[in-house]
Protein backbone atom coordinates (compact mmCIF):
# COMPACT_ATOMS: atom_id res chain seq x y z
CA UNK A 1 0.00 0.00 0.00
CA UNK A 2 1.21 3.49 -0.39
CA UNK A 3 1.59 6.20 2.35
CA UNK A 4 0.81 9.55 2.19
CA UNK A 5 1.87 10.92 5.64
CA UNK A 6 5.08 9.11 6.63
CA UNK A 7 7.39 6.88 4.62
CA UNK A 8 7.78 3.26 6.03
CA UNK A 9 11.15 1.22 4.68
CA UNK A 10 10.78 -2.41 5.66
CA UNK A 11 13.81 -4.01 7.63
CA UNK A 12 13.85 -7.13 6.16
CA UNK A 13 11.03 -9.39 3.94
CA UNK A 14 9.14 -10.91 7.37
CA UNK A 15 9.15 -8.57 9.85
CA UNK A 16 10.35 -4.71 10.93
CA UNK A 17 10.13 -1.70 9.69
CA UNK A 18 11.26 2.24 10.45
CA UNK A 19 8.95 4.61 10.36
CA UNK A 20 10.23 8.43 9.05
CA UNK A 21 8.46 11.42 8.23
CA UNK A 22 6.50 12.40 11.64
CA UNK A 23 6.64 13.39 14.81
CA UNK A 24 5.18 11.86 17.68
CA UNK A 25 5.12 14.72 20.37
CA UNK A 26 2.35 16.05 17.86
CA UNK A 27 -1.44 14.73 18.38
CA UNK A 28 -1.91 11.90 15.81
CA UNK A 29 -4.19 13.24 12.96
CA UNK A 30 -6.93 10.40 11.49
CA UNK A 31 -4.98 9.85 8.56
CA UNK A 32 -1.56 9.54 10.17
CA UNK A 33 -2.94 6.87 12.61
CA UNK A 34 -4.43 4.64 9.87
CA UNK A 35 -0.96 4.48 8.23
CA UNK A 36 0.65 3.80 11.25
CA UNK A 37 -1.71 1.33 12.63
CA UNK A 38 -1.33 -0.09 8.81
CA UNK A 39 1.84 0.24 8.99
CA UNK A 40 2.03 -1.54 12.49
CA UNK A 41 -0.31 -4.49 10.88
CA UNK A 42 2.04 -5.23 8.31
CA UNK A 43 5.25 -5.50 9.51
CA UNK A 44 4.04 -6.09 13.73
CA UNK A 45 6.85 -4.10 14.42
CA UNK A 46 7.75 -0.26 13.83
CA UNK A 47 10.80 1.95 14.63
CA UNK A 48 10.81 5.73 15.07
CA UNK A 49 14.13 7.86 15.20
CA UNK A 50 15.03 10.88 16.94
CA UNK A 51 11.46 11.50 18.84
CA UNK A 52 12.40 13.71 21.84
CA UNK A 53 8.61 12.80 23.84
CA UNK A 54 8.21 13.57 27.27
CA UNK A 55 5.78 10.40 29.39
CA UNK A 56 2.46 12.98 28.50
CA UNK A 57 3.21 12.67 24.54
CA UNK A 58 4.38 8.40 24.85
CA UNK A 59 1.01 7.93 27.07
CA UNK A 60 -1.08 9.81 24.06
CA UNK A 61 0.11 8.09 21.38
CA UNK A 62 -0.41 4.79 23.29
CA UNK A 63 -3.62 5.53 23.86
CA UNK A 64 -4.49 6.71 20.02
CA UNK A 65 -4.04 2.90 19.80
CA UNK A 66 -6.41 1.90 22.97
CA UNK A 67 -6.71 1.95 26.65
CA UNK A 68 -3.49 2.03 28.59
CA UNK A 69 -2.78 -1.26 30.19
CA UNK A 70 -1.14 -1.12 33.98
CA UNK A 71 1.49 -3.95 34.22
CA UNK A 72 0.52 -6.65 36.45
CA UNK A 73 3.73 -6.62 38.29
CA UNK A 74 5.96 -3.96 37.91
CA UNK A 75 4.99 -0.75 39.47
CA UNK A 76 5.01 2.31 37.09
CA UNK A 77 5.57 5.86 37.80
CA UNK A 78 4.64 7.76 40.63
CA UNK A 79 3.49 10.35 39.05
CA UNK A 80 2.80 8.44 35.72
CA UNK A 81 1.77 5.12 36.88
CA UNK A 82 1.09 3.73 32.91
CA UNK A 83 4.62 4.91 32.71
CA UNK A 84 7.30 1.61 33.38
CA UNK A 85 10.93 2.74 33.77
CA UNK A 86 13.55 0.28 31.90
CA UNK A 87 16.84 0.87 33.08
CA UNK A 88 19.89 -0.84 33.66
CA UNK A 89 23.00 0.15 34.43
CA UNK A 90 26.62 -0.94 36.87
CA UNK A 91 24.42 -2.27 39.92
CA UNK A 92 22.40 -4.14 37.59
CA UNK A 93 21.59 -7.53 38.89
CA UNK A 94 19.25 -8.40 35.89
CA UNK A 95 17.79 -6.31 33.18
CA UNK A 96 13.58 -6.29 31.78
CA UNK A 97 13.02 -8.91 28.59
CA UNK A 98 16.62 -10.83 28.90
CA UNK A 99 14.71 -13.85 27.09
CA UNK A 100 12.57 -14.64 24.62
CA UNK A 101 8.96 -13.54 25.34
CA UNK A 102 5.60 -11.53 24.92
CA UNK A 103 5.19 -9.28 27.02
CA UNK A 104 2.42 -10.46 30.08
CA UNK A 105 0.91 -13.22 27.91
CA UNK A 106 0.21 -14.55 31.39
CA UNK A 107 -2.84 -11.61 31.88
CA UNK A 108 -6.36 -12.50 30.90
CA UNK A 109 -6.33 -10.08 28.09
CA UNK A 110 -2.45 -9.86 27.27
CA UNK A 111 -1.36 -6.41 25.90
CA UNK A 112 -2.15 -5.30 22.27
CA UNK A 113 1.52 -4.00 21.89
CA UNK A 114 4.25 -2.03 23.68
CA UNK A 115 5.84 1.45 23.03
CA UNK A 116 9.37 1.35 24.27
CA UNK A 117 11.57 4.84 23.96
CA UNK A 118 14.68 5.02 25.37
CA UNK A 119 16.65 7.98 25.59
CA UNK A 120 19.98 6.77 27.06
CA UNK A 121 21.73 3.75 25.33
CA UNK A 122 25.73 2.60 25.55
CA UNK A 123 27.89 3.40 23.52
CA UNK A 124 27.78 -0.19 21.70
CA UNK A 125 25.25 -2.82 22.05
CA UNK A 126 22.09 -2.90 23.91
CA UNK A 127 20.03 -4.56 20.36
CA UNK A 128 16.65 -6.21 20.54
CA UNK A 129 15.84 -8.41 18.62
CA UNK A 130 11.96 -8.96 17.70
CA UNK A 131 10.87 -12.58 16.48
CA UNK A 132 7.89 -12.70 13.94
CA UNK A 133 5.14 -15.36 15.35
CA UNK A 134 3.31 -15.38 12.08
CA UNK A 135 6.34 -16.60 10.67
CA UNK A 136 7.20 -19.23 13.34
CA UNK A 137 3.71 -20.37 12.62
CA UNK A 138 4.00 -20.41 8.73
CA UNK A 139 7.24 -22.25 9.40
CA UNK A 140 5.79 -25.52 11.05
CA UNK A 141 5.14 -28.09 9.29
CA UNK A 142 1.23 -29.19 8.52
CA UNK A 143 1.10 -32.06 10.51
CA UNK A 144 2.43 -30.38 13.72
CA UNK A 145 0.10 -27.06 12.60
CA UNK A 146 -2.90 -29.47 13.15
CA UNK A 147 -1.20 -30.77 16.39
CA UNK A 148 -1.13 -28.04 18.03
CA UNK A 149 -4.41 -26.62 16.48
CA UNK A 150 -6.62 -27.60 19.58
CA UNK A 151 -4.48 -27.30 22.39
CA UNK A 152 -3.82 -24.64 24.73
CA UNK A 153 -1.13 -23.98 27.46
CA UNK A 154 -0.77 -22.17 30.77
CA UNK A 155 0.76 -18.81 30.89
CA UNK A 156 2.19 -18.35 34.58
CA UNK A 157 4.14 -15.10 35.74
CA UNK A 158 4.46 -16.46 39.36
CA UNK A 159 8.26 -18.47 38.27
CA UNK A 160 9.18 -14.89 36.96
CA UNK A 161 8.16 -12.55 39.28
CA UNK A 162 8.96 -14.71 42.59
CA UNK A 163 12.62 -15.08 41.09
CA UNK A 164 13.15 -11.72 41.00
CA UNK A 165 11.10 -10.48 43.96
CA UNK A 166 11.18 -13.05 46.31
CA UNK A 167 10.84 -10.47 49.48
CA UNK A 168 6.96 -10.26 48.19
CA UNK A 169 4.41 -11.70 49.53
CA UNK A 170 2.06 -11.44 45.91
CA UNK A 171 -0.14 -14.03 43.85
CA UNK A 172 1.02 -13.00 40.36
CA UNK A 173 -1.24 -13.67 37.20
CA UNK A 174 -2.02 -17.16 35.66
CA UNK A 175 -4.11 -18.03 32.84
CA UNK A 176 -4.70 -20.59 30.00
CA UNK A 177 -3.96 -19.59 26.28
CA UNK A 178 -4.44 -21.35 22.99
CA UNK A 179 -1.26 -22.46 21.44
CA UNK A 180 -2.06 -21.14 17.98
CA UNK A 181 -3.80 -18.14 18.54
CA UNK A 182 -5.73 -16.19 15.26
CA UNK A 183 -4.74 -12.63 15.27
CA UNK A 184 -7.95 -10.44 15.80
CA UNK A 185 -7.20 -7.72 12.93
CA UNK A 186 -5.18 -9.80 10.26
CA UNK A 187 -6.96 -12.79 10.83
CA UNK A 188 -3.70 -14.88 10.44
CA UNK A 189 -2.67 -17.75 12.61
CA UNK A 190 0.03 -17.56 14.68
CA UNK A 191 2.28 -19.13 17.64
CA UNK A 192 1.31 -18.17 21.05
CA UNK A 193 3.66 -19.76 23.57
CA UNK A 194 6.96 -18.04 25.08
CA UNK A 195 9.72 -19.40 27.44
CA UNK A 196 9.61 -16.54 29.59
CA UNK A 197 5.61 -17.19 31.03
CA UNK A 198 4.51 -20.94 28.97
CA UNK A 199 4.84 -23.57 31.63
CA UNK A 200 2.45 -26.08 30.16
CA UNK A 201 0.39 -27.38 27.56
CA UNK A 202 -2.73 -28.68 28.91
CA UNK A 203 -3.78 -31.98 27.87
CA UNK A 204 -0.30 -33.30 27.79
CA UNK A 205 1.59 -35.27 30.24
CA UNK A 206 4.59 -33.17 32.04
CA UNK A 207 6.97 -35.34 29.64
CA UNK A 208 5.35 -34.69 26.72
CA UNK A 209 4.39 -30.93 27.48
CA UNK A 210 7.93 -30.27 28.15
CA UNK A 211 9.28 -32.24 25.00
CA UNK A 212 6.78 -29.81 22.77
CA UNK A 213 7.91 -26.54 24.44
CA UNK A 214 11.22 -27.37 24.17
CA UNK A 215 11.06 -28.01 20.44
CA UNK A 216 8.65 -24.68 20.02
CA UNK A 217 10.93 -22.42 22.01
CA UNK A 218 14.14 -23.63 19.80
CA UNK A 219 12.20 -23.07 16.56
CA UNK A 220 11.21 -19.38 17.96
CA UNK A 221 15.05 -19.26 17.91
CA UNK A 222 15.09 -19.34 13.88
CA UNK A 223 17.28 -16.08 12.62
CA UNK A 224 15.60 -16.71 9.51
CA UNK A 225 11.89 -14.84 11.74
CA UNK A 226 14.02 -12.34 13.31
CA UNK A 227 14.67 -8.36 12.70
CA UNK A 228 17.24 -6.84 15.32
CA UNK A 229 17.01 -3.19 16.12
CA UNK A 230 20.28 -0.92 16.97
CA UNK A 231 18.71 1.47 19.15
CA UNK A 232 19.98 5.43 19.03
CA UNK A 233 18.91 7.91 21.87
CA UNK A 234 15.88 8.82 21.43
CA UNK A 235 14.58 5.79 19.29
CA UNK A 236 10.76 4.31 19.88
CA UNK A 237 9.94 0.81 19.29
CA UNK A 238 6.46 0.23 18.98
CA UNK A 239 5.27 -4.26 18.91
CA UNK A 240 2.55 -5.65 18.29
CA UNK A 241 2.51 -8.14 21.31
CA UNK A 242 0.11 -10.51 19.58
CA UNK A 243 2.33 -12.09 16.82
CA UNK A 244 5.75 -10.89 18.00
CA UNK A 245 7.82 -12.03 20.85
CA UNK A 246 10.91 -9.87 21.90
CA UNK A 247 14.55 -10.29 23.17
CA UNK A 248 16.84 -7.48 24.83
CA UNK A 249 20.44 -8.19 24.65
CA UNK A 250 22.35 -7.62 27.87
CA UNK A 251 25.76 -6.90 26.30
CA UNK A 252 27.14 -3.33 27.50
CA UNK A 253 27.24 -3.97 31.29
CA UNK A 254 28.18 -1.69 33.16
CA UNK A 255 27.19 1.08 30.81
CA UNK A 256 23.34 2.54 31.08
CA UNK A 257 20.78 1.77 29.26
CA UNK A 258 17.48 3.73 30.30
CA UNK A 259 14.34 4.09 28.82
CA UNK A 260 10.75 4.40 29.51
CA UNK A 261 7.65 1.73 28.45
CA UNK A 262 3.67 2.38 27.93
CA UNK A 263 1.81 -0.55 26.76
CA UNK A 264 -1.52 -0.76 25.14
CA UNK A 265 -4.55 -3.15 26.09
CA UNK A 266 -5.22 -6.10 24.24
CA UNK A 267 -7.94 -8.71 24.56
CA UNK A 268 -8.67 -12.47 25.37
CA UNK A 269 -6.43 -14.69 22.79
CA UNK A 270 -8.96 -16.91 20.45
Amino acid sequence: MGYEMIEVRPMTKRIGAEIFGIDLREPLGNQAFAEIHDALMKHQVVFFRDQRIDHEAQKAFGRAFGKLHMHSAVKGLDDHPEVVAIHADENSKFVAGEKWHSDLSCDPEPPMGSILYMHTLPETGGDTLFASMYAAYEGLSEPMKAFLEPLSAVHDANPVYKALFPDIQKTYECNSHPVIRTHPVTGRKLLFVNSSYTTRINGLSLEESDAVLRFLYEHIKNANFHVRFRWEPHSIAFWDNRCTQHFAVWDYFPEVRSGFRVTVAGDRPF
